[in-house]
Parts: C-alpha cells; structure tokens; sequence
C-alpha cells in the first residue's frame, strides 16, 4: 500500500504573549492510502494541530511532512493552497457552506479554483451529491436542508476534486445521535471504495468507526492502535 501521508519529528510551538506553548512535539506518524484513521484526544492534546498541519492549513516550526510524495513543510502559502486544493478534501464540523448558492453550486467550488470549466464543474458536482444521495437536491440551497443533509453537501465538496485525503473535523460536532450515525454510515461507505479518511473528534464512540485510532496527550502520540472492531450498522439516509 503505497503512503500518503509521513510526519518525522514535527514540532508546533505559538507564542502568547511571553509564553510559548508548544502544541506538538516531535509527533511522527504515517497513513497509507486507503486507511481510515481517527484522531482522538481532550482539548489542548495537539490534534486540531496535527490536523491543521496534515490539511496544509498550517505549517510546522520544525520537522518534515511529506504528502503523497511531496515534502510540503517549507512550501510558500501559494504553493500549499494548490496542494491542498488539488490532495485533499475538508468536512468541517459547521459545515462551511454558502447560504445563497445551491448544493450544485457549494460541491463545484473547489474546482473553480481547479481551473475546470462550467460544464465540467456542474457535471462532477452532481455526480459528487448523487454519491451522498442527494442527486434530487441540487439545486436547493442549504436553509432547505436538514442538518445531515447539509453535512452530506459539506462531504460531496470534499470529495469532487477526488482527493488524496479526506479529512473531517468533528463531522458530527452539530449533529444529533441517529444523523451522527448515518454521516458515520456514509463515511464508511466512502473507506469501502478505496477513500483515505482521517477524522478527528474527542467523542469515543464517533472514532470506534474508524480502523486505527491515534490518542493526542500535550503534544505527543498516546497511542496509535489498529481498532480490531470497527462499529458498523444499518446505513439511512438523512
């Protein structure tokens, strides 16, 4: 299985103030493509870090990042923001889509950026929401949605650039306990045709769907442990 994602040493300090807090420390950790893995940890453990870093949101004060096959610890902003746009695809817990435009329109954003056309854009953005069952939804707009049917939108857009990666921040976050199970539902559908997922989440039972659950304490890796049992159950549509 070839690998996606390589972290040696990386280390993220902050200033605040006079203090300097260190958020990751020496933190190396590989994913190969097709993995499906969860980051876990309390508030402050360093995984909304490691996340950012591993997303190209942000980059280390020190140590090494290769992505798929690129060391992108050093790149310039613009060059991180074309490997993030072309590697990975973002689920973020409120979801991140614009009010006005309609779920057609939300799933083709990236690939304005991407330099497709407007043909092109419509016909991957719908493929993209018939993937998450929402084929029959593309031209509403977010406010006409449920909760788990905008989160379904928010994932059909991280999808249609076929990235890499797929990471999700807390994708439950806003969600009640049956739609948090369907989402979950979906994202296992996604590891089942060959999708890389990394998640994070501080809630146990959202990360014992994932194969492999990497605990975060003060920085550091706790424990990076294959989960032998994963949760499955019956998938609904939300």
């Amino acid at each position: 299985m070839s690998r996606v994602i390589e972290t040696h040493e990386i280390n993220k300090t902050y200033k605040m103030g006079s203090e300097i807090i260190q958020a990751l420390k020496s933190v190396s950790i590989n994913v190969d493509r097709g993995e499906y893995v969860a980051f876990m940890g309390p508030s402050g453990s360093g995984k909304s870090t490691l996340m950012n870093i591993i997303g190209c949101l942000d980059s280390p004060t020190s140590g090494t990042y290769i992505l798929a096959g690129k060391d992108v610890s050093d790149m310039s902003e613009n060059e991180l923001a074309e490997i993030r746009n072309k590697e990975i695809g973002f689920v973020f817990q409120t979801f991140n889509l614009l009010p006005r435009a309609t779920c057609l329109e939300n799933v083709a954003l990236p690939l304005v950026y991407a330099g497709y056309s407007r043909a092109e854009r419509e016909e991957m953005a719908f493929k993209a929401l018939e993937n998450v069952g929402l084929g029959d939804r593309t031209k509403h707009r977010p406010n006409e949605l449920s909760g788990g049917q905008r989160q379904r939108v928010a994932i059909a857009r991280a999808l249609v650039n076929d990235p890499s990666i797929i990471l999700a921040d807390e994708p439950t976050g806003n969600l009640d306990s049956k739609t948090s199970h369907d989402i979950m539902e979906l994202f296992h559908e996604l590891h089942s045709k060959g999708n890389t997922i990394i998640m994070v989440t501080h809630e146990d039972d959202i990360a014992h769907y994932a194969h492999r659950i990497v605990r975060l304490r003060d920085g550091l890796v706790e424990t990076d442990k294959l989960n032998p049992n994963p949760t499955r159950g019956v998938a609904a549509h939300v």
